[in-house]
C-alpha cells in the first residue's frame, strides 16, 4: 500500500543527440516560419498532446513527438528558473 505514495522520478533526455531545448527551438522557428504563434501552438500541444498543434513543416511535428510532454514541461521549468535566478 505504501508503494503507491512513492515519488516518481523522471529521467532527463540522454546526453548526445538533440536535446529537448534543441527540439523546442527548432519547432518554435518552424511555427514562426509558417505564420503561427509558437507560444499558443506549443501550449496547445503540451496541454492536449495533439500533434496537429504543431506544423509538419521542416520535420517539426515528428521532432516534437520524440519528446514526452513531461520532458517538455521539465525543459520549460528549467529554463524559466535559470533565467529568473541568474538573470
Amino acid at each position: 500500500m505504501a508503494e503507491r505514495f512513492n515519488t516518481t522520478k523522471l529521467r532527463p533526455l540522454a546526453e548526445g543527440g538533440e536535446t529537448a531545448s534543441d527540439i523546442l527551438a527548432h519547432v518554435y522557428r518552424a511555427l514562426q516560419a509558417k505564420g503561427y504563434d509558437p507560444i499558443t501552438q506549443l501550449t496547445g500541444f503540451v496541454l492536449t498532446g495533439d500533434p496537429t498543434y504543431i506544423t509538419s513543416f521542416d520535420g517539426a511535428r515528428s521532432m516534437i513527438c520524440r519528446l514526452e510532454r513531461d520532458e517538455i514541461l521539465e525543459e520549460l521549468v528549467r529554463f524559466y528558473v535559470e533565467v529568473r535566478l541568474n538573470g
